[in-house]
């Protein structure tokens, strides 16, 4: 099932945005972005169980998963580099490397986060 995502938008340098994710039935639900003509790039992703892990050359202490009802990225100290739609996704099966975005299956439509200065 396709996850959806929700919360983008446009802030201010310095300010802090949350990102949803509602999905069901997943092993790992790992949070992405892209910017036009670029790779997309992992940020952060957490397993069925709680467990999480994070692209610290991206989040830099500042973004952080957490899940109760839904998934949810914190991104704190945004800067205009963060501009980018923002995807999550999930993935089901065994060996999924959490960070590789070609191992997971379901992707969203993504939300835009445009940051200003």
């Amino acid at each position: 099932v396709q996850p959806v995502e929700s919360g983008g938008g446009s802030v201010r340098a310095g300010g802090s945005l949350t990102l949803s994710c509602v999905a069901s039935g997943y092993l790992w639900l790992g949070w992405f972005r892209q910017t036009p003509g670029k790779e997309r790039e992992a940020i952060a992703a957490i397993c069925i169980g709680g467990g999480t892990t994070v692209n610290e050359d991206v989040a830099r202490g500042r973004f952080t998963v957490s899940r109760d009802n839904a998934v949810y990225l914190r991104m704190n100290s945004l800067k205009p580099e963060d501009t980018a739609m923002y995807y999550c996704a999930t993935a089901t099966g065994r060996g999924v490397r959490a960070l590789q975005p070609h191992d997971y299956t379901y992707w969203g439509q993504g939300t835009q986060v445009t940051v200003y200065s």
